[in-house]
């Protein structure tokens, strides 16, 4: 949902600042290096000290940069197989910043190791989700599920909960419990989301096995059925 919908508008929103980017000669890769190191250095910086807030008020301004280099490899006419390598490989460090800035406010200042096994959890979750989509779509399958939650709502639902616990340091009372929600909806979601795209992988496997197996049955008899009729063809010629 969150792909169809927000990614379609900030992409409109991004636009003139993606074309400004160009003009100033700057390259896609140059924007996903930079919004990457930004995510990073929000989410491994501020979230260990218990600083949510700020911690995603500087990330959020970073991670944008996922739709602005995007846009700007489409006005440019580059879209490549390298491009899309190196973002995707990069949204996985920025995700497993983000949950491991989670997991070390936790085991530190957090206290809380049941909540810092939730992040790691949605940290390590999070990366197989992505890798079994990948993985499918290498041996062939289409993989044709998109699942609970996917990156844009682990994104979506961490950083906010994040931001607003992080109020609390500003005297808003009650608030800092959102982030250990949010942590939990993730996990749960993301156990689902990997438990559907294994049964769908699991299913479009035997169905594509069974189409080959059908084929070659039916190149097995057609060579029967042509073997027989040069047979034929001989003993009558005879």
């Amino acid at each position: 949902m969150l792909n169809k919908y927000a990614r379609a508008f900030f992409t409109r929103v991004l636009t003139p600042f993606a074309a400004f980017l160009i003009r100033r000669g700057v390259s896609p890769d140059t924007v996903t290096l930079i919004g990457t190191a930004g995510v990073v250095a929000g989410a491994l910086v501020f979230y260990p000290m218990g600083e949510f807030f700020w911690g995603t008020v500087v990330i959020t301004l970073f991670v944008f940069s996922d739709l602005v280099d995007g846009n700007m490899a489409r006005q440019l006419g580059r879209s490549s197989r390298w491009g899309a390598f190196l973002d995707s490989t990069l949204d996985r460090v920025a995700d497993g910043a983000v949950f491991g800035g989670f997991a070390l406010w936790y085991a530190g200042g957090g206290d809380d190791l049941v909540l810092c096994a939730v992040s790691i959890f949605c940290l390590a979750s999070g990366q197989v989700v992505s890798y079994t989509k990948a993985r499918g779509e290498s041996i062939g399958l289409p993989v044709a599920v998109n699942g609970l939650i996917e990156r844009a709502e682990r994104l979506v639902i961490s950083l906010v909960a994040a931001g607003l616990a992080g109020l609390h340091a500003f005297g808003v009372p009650g608030i800092q419990y959102l982030l250990p929600i949010a942590l939990w909806i993730v996990a749960v979601g993301s156990l689902i989301t990997l438990i559907q795209r294994v049964v769908t992988v699991r299913r479009e496997a035997a169905e594509a096995e069974a189409a080959e197996q059908e084929s070659e049955g039916r190149g097995s008899a057609e060579r029967e059925n042509t073997e027989d009729q040069q047979t034929r063809g001989s003993e009558t010629a005879k």
